[in-house]
């Protein structure tokens, strides 16, 4: 299957702003990459592996990404929190014999 490119018009005022801060068009085009990465990520529209996909990251190198922009990586609810803690318990426990 082949890309698709999706591509963000800027004002030339405001292109020139940022360009002046050092932001070329390929670093402009890569940090709105990862940062809809990250959205969709947080708000569960895509994977982890695919929001990793569309930042152009490694899945770990954007699992530090999430972290450095503060979005947990896993995002339990209370009840799964406890699922979670009484299996690792179990699991301990029958290491332990």
């Amino acid at each position: 299957m082949g890309n698709v490119q999706a591509v963000i018009d800027l004002p030339e005022e405001l292109y020139l702003c940022l360009s002046a801060s050092g932001l070329t068009k390929e670093r402009i085009a890569n940090e709105s990459r990862k940062l809809l990465a990250l959205k969709c990520f947080k708000e569960k529209v895509l994977s982890l592996g695919r929001a990793a996909e569309l930042s152009g990251l490694s899945k770990w190198d954007f699992i530090e990404y999430l972290s450095e922009n503060d979005v947990s990586v896993i995002d339990y609810d209370q009840d799964e929190m406890k699922r979670e803690l009484e299996t690792s318990e179990m699991l301990s426990e029958r290491l332990k014999k």
